[in-house]
């Protein structure tokens, strides 16, 4: 039974490294552009836009499928705050890209527009903002990849039987159910009868 369990932290513990994993990827397929002909066409943003989503979802999927435990001893509530915590950053990173997203359809929509002076501060305000927030995009999956390693290096597997000579704060890290003491039971109350004095005729 306890390799069992130790074989499902094991098991999550890499689930988390592969969550960090693809924070990561999406870094690397996301760069942030020097100049505005750096920036990606709507095409590709399009497909970056979706893939962020599809982060979200899939932080989803994985708390969904954890949030009413499993039955098997483990206390899964450690791996389920990385999660969710998982899915701030990746909620973060889906709002900036979609700010980048629409000054992206701004210059899209002026691209075949004669240059002038008003135009081209507003292109190069608009490549601005669109590379700022392109850089926040950057900051929440570095931070969200960085959490999720962070989440599983700590995930505490000591087995049920030291578990319950750790501190509160150490529990709250344990992959595993800490044994639940048997409830003491009250000395059963004694029902005494006295019997009232007879009282003479």
């Amino acid at each position: 039974m306890t390799n069992r369990l130790a074989s499902r932290v094991g098991l999550e513990q890499g689930e988390l490294y592969a969550a960090a994993g693809a924070f990561d990827e999406l870094v690397r397929q996301i760069p942030v552009p020097e100049s505005p002909s750096g920036l990606p066409d709507l095409v590709t943003a399009s497909r970056q836009l979706s893939a962020l989503s599809g982060l979200v979802n899939e932080l989803a999927d994985e708390v969904h499928s954890r949030a009413g435990g499993d039955g098997s001893g483990l206390s899964l509530g450690p791996v389920v705050y990385a999660y969710t915590t998982a899915s701030v950053h990746a909620g973060q990173a889906v709002a900036d890209y979609a700010e980048a997203y629409q000054q992206l359809g701004f210059l899209h929509r002026h691209a075949g527009t004669p240059d002038s002076g008003d135009l081209s501060d507003v292109r190069e305000a608009a490549f601005g903002a669109a590379q700022w927030r392109l850089e926040l995009v950057h900051g929440s999956l570095h931070e969200g990849g960085r959490g999720r390693r962070g989440a599983a290096d700590r995930l505490d597997t000591a087995p049920p039987r030291v578990l319950a000579a750790l501190s509160p704060s150490t529990r709250a890290n344990s992959t595993y159910c800490a044994p639940v003491p048997e409830p003491t039971r009250a000395p059963a109350a004694r029902l005494s009868y006295t019997p009232e004095p007879r009282r003479g005729r």
